[in-house]
C-alpha cells in the first residue's frame, strides 16, 4: 500500500513578512510602496512547497507609499478604486522547481480583472523559532504591466515619456507559520 503525504497548512506571518512594489516615476527614479494588510494560506503535501496551493488576499486600502496624498490618489478610481474593490487576490496555478527555487504561476485579480502572472520564488529554508513554531521563508519577485488590470492613469511629460511607468516590480519577503491545526 502506498503512503500518502500529510497535508500541511501554513499561514503568512504578517509580523515577519512584507508585500511591496516599486514603479518608475518621471522615468528617472523608483517610488516604492507596500500593502500593510494581507493574509494568506498555503497548503502543501508535507513540507514540499512544489505542491503548494496558495490563496492570498490583500487589502488595497492598506497601501502605504509614505505620502498621504499619493496614497489617496492610489486608492481612488484612477487606480485601485478601493470603494468598489475591497480585495486584491492571488491564487496559484502551477509551481515548478528551478535551480534558484520555484517558478510560480497564478491568477492575480485587481479591480475585478484577473490575469495570469509569473513570479520567481527563492526558498530560504525551514527553521523553528524559540517557541517551537515551524517557519518557512521565501523571497518573491516579478513584474506586471499595471494597464492589464485597468490601472491606466498617467500624465505625459514635456520632455517625452510618462509620469508613471506601466511596469510595476513586485517583491515580497514572506515568512510562513505552520498551522497547529492540520
Amino acid at each position: 500500500m502506498a503512503e500518502t503525504a500529510t497535508t500541511t497548512k501554513w499561514v503568512i506571518d504578517a509580523a515577519h513578512s512584507e508585500i511591496s512594489f516599486k514603479v518608475k516615476h518621471l522615468m528617472i527614479t523608483n517610488v516604492k510602496g507596500a500593502f500593510k494588510e494581507y493574509e494568506g494560506t498555503i497548503v502543501t503535501n508535507g513540507n514540499d512547497f512544489s505542491t503548494a496551493d496558495i490563496d492570498l488576499a490583500i487589502n488595497p486600502a492598506s497601501i502605504d507609499t509614505k505620502d498621504a496624498q499619493r496614497d489617496g490618489h492610489l486608492k481612488s478610481g484612477d487606480f485601485f478604486d478601493v470603494e468598489n474593490h475591497k480585495e486584491i487576490t492571488f491564487r496559484s496555478n502551477t509551481i515548478e522547481k528551478t535551480t534558484e527555487g520555484f517558478e510560480l504561476w497564478g491568477d492575480l485579480s485587481i479591480k475585478g480583472i484577473t490575469n495570469r502572472v509569473k513570479l520567481e520564488v527563492e526558498y530560504a529554508g525551514l527553521a523553528k523559532d524559540p517557541w517551537g513554531n515551524e517557519k518557512a521563508g521565501f523571497t518573491v519577485s516579478g513584474k506586471i504591466n499595471r494597464k492589464e488590470w485597468g490601472l491606466n492613469w498617467n500624465a505625459a511629460l514635456e520632455t517625452g515619456g510618462v509620469l508613471v511607468s506601466d511596469e510595476v516590480k513586485i517583491s515580497a519577503d514572506i515568512q510562513l507559520l505552520k498551522s497547529k491545526e492540520q
